[in-house]
């Protein structure tokens, strides 16, 4: 009967270059860190005395039946580039930039808020989307 223990040699895990990689990576991040702060320059921002939102100048809204109303009136969806080009014009007698708010319910279709945004561009106003339930 063989009671002598079996000679097993003594694992080791070299440790010695892990040290000199964690330092250069930790060197690494903390100067990329110091780079990429946008906040370098610190600006006082003017706060403005009155209200600073847009006018709103233009209305088109859609309801859920994916009708296209220009203020209170229906306007079909083949004349809906020349009646807010028209209603742009009209109001850039007032204002250099009219703008454009489009109320969407939710259930209507993206392709007609879509083409009402195109619309507004095209005729060359500022748009603001207003989507609700």
């Amino acid at each position: 009967m063989n009671l002598r223990k079996k000679y097993r040699p003594h694992v080791e895990v070299d440790t010695d270059a892990l040290s000199d990689i964690l330092f250069i990576m930790v060197m690494f991040f903390l100067i990329v860190s110091t780079l990429a702060n946008p906040n370098v320059i610190k600006v006082n921002n003017p706060k403005g005395k009155a209200d600073t939102k847009a006018k709103q100048n233009i209305i088109v809204s859609i309801d859920k039946d994916n009708k296209i109303y220009l203020g209170q009136k229906e306007v079909p969806l083949y004349m809906l580039d020349s009646a807010i080009t028209l209603e742009v014009n009209k109001a850039r007698l007032q204002i250099d930039t009219p703008s454009v708010v489009v109320n969407a319910d939710t259930i209507s279709l993206t392709g007609s808020f879509f083409k009402v945004l195109a619309s507004a561009k095209k005729a060359g106003a500022k748009v603001v989307a207003n989507v609700k339930q």
